[in-house]
């Protein structure tokens, strides 16, 4: 043992006028060599990072850690898939970008700052969502799947499309102050369907656009997230394959769950029933992102019209609305408001099936009240 560390370490340094070591580079041997004289990577760890070729699904929250870490561990093509742009809200935890990058494509903007921070490294963006049409030729071409998304529709997409594909499936969620993280798709472990069958009734799980998100809580999340990427490449450590870790980051608490396989899962089951990709926003039951306006057609009032009030109000979240109704007044003229209007159209939906009559939904939700009526409300 102390003749290979020896060895190791005289590699990490090689003297002036030497030779890089085969595969990396005098200034890669310099840039990795905390990594070449840990026995568990050395050359040989080293440079399976550098030949594996991981696609990250979103680079957001979840995103923005793990595309900081495995440029910065040496991983030799990254793929970036993104089709929003970088807003200020973003800032609070999206720690790829900065102020100067407001209004940009996220994509774009990430694989600058990743270009940046390791100029030895591929990376390649695609401004574009992921949809059925796309996944299957974006996975394809790369070993691993990080998904650093926050939605439900796009979870099962990355899963299944990873299925179909055999390819590993990094999963990670957070909300508020929890966080989730596994390892789907081995040969022998549990997929997403496995641990969630049916997705949950639209508008009972808030995102965290509209619940909030502890700007650290991505950055504990997404590094895990990076730590599972890295030792699936070295095949080192123990894998949270068939084992769902929780973090609560409020009681600093981290919890195991075991995963099994479900033989009778309909996409990595025994007798498969899925054997392509589906509509994957009707099978939650909600519109695309790509969709503009509520996702059920409710009676509707403009920011315009409505600006003589405030938006001072009684706070009843959507998945709580079932149970607290009881809460509000039929009698009296209702506005339902959140961030876009989308939620607030189903809760107005619900509410004139039970009989409300004299309610309305915010067409545009908040957004469109900051930008046509009041400037000072900020946006979320």
């Amino acid at each position: 043992m102390r003749s290979e560390k020896k060895k190791m370490a005289t590699t990490a340094q090689p003297p002036t006028g030497s030779k890089p070591a085969a595969g990396l580079s005098n200034e890669e041997i310099l840039r990795y060599s905390r990594h070449l004289i840990m026995p568990e990577v050395g050359m040989e760890g080293q440079l399976k990072l550098k030949n594996a070729k991981v696609l990250l699904i979103g680079t957001g929250g979840l995103g923005a850690p793990l595309g900081l870490y495995l440029a910065a561990a040496g991983v030799g093509k990254l793929g970036l898939v993104d089709f929003d742009v970088v807003d200020f809200t973003n800032l609070q935890r999206q720690v790829t970008f900065g102020s100067s990058d407001v209004g940009k494509p996220k994509s774009q903007a990430a694989r600058a700052r990743l270009s940046n921070l390791n100029p030895d490294i591929q990376i390649e963006s695609f401004e574009t969502q992921l949809t059925s049409a796309n996944a299957l030729d974006l996975f394809k071409d790369f070993d691993i799947i990080v998904d650093g998304t926050d939605n439900f529709p796009t979870r099962y997409l990355v899963n299944d499309a990873c299925i179909l594909l055999g390819k590993p499936n990094v999963y990670g969620s957070i909300f508020r102050f929890e966080g989730q993280v596994s390892v789907f798709g081995m040969p022998d472990g549990p997929c997403y369907r496995c641990l969630y069958p049916e997705p949950p009734p639209p508008g009972l799980v808030p995102s965290c656009a509209e619940g909030g998100v502890l700007g650290v809580l991505p950055g504990i999340v997404g590094s895990i997230q990076a730590m599972e990427t890295i030792k699936l490449i070295l095949g080192r450590g123990d894998n949270l394959i068939g084992r769902l870790l929780l973090f609560d980051a409020l009681g600093m608490k981290f919890r195991e769950l075991k995963l099994r396989k479900n033989p009778n899962c309909p996409m990595c089951g025994t007798h498969r029933t899925i054997n392509k990709l589906i509509d994957y926003y009707e099978f939650c039951g909600v519109r695309g992102e790509e969709a503009p306006g509520p996702s059920v057609q409710v009676p509707e009032i403009t920011p315009r019209d409505l600006k003589i009030c405030n938006l001072k109000g009684h706070l009843i979240p959507l998945g709580e609305l079932t149970r607290r109704v009881c809460e509000l007044d039929s009698s009296r003229e209702i506005v339902a408001h959140c961030r876009s209007g989308k939620r607030s159209a189903e809760a107005v939906d619900f509410l004139r099936k039970a009989g409300f009559r004299k309610i309305l939904n915010l067409k545009g939700g908040i957004l469109a009240w900051s930008d046509e009526v009041d400037p000072s409300v900020p946006k979320y």
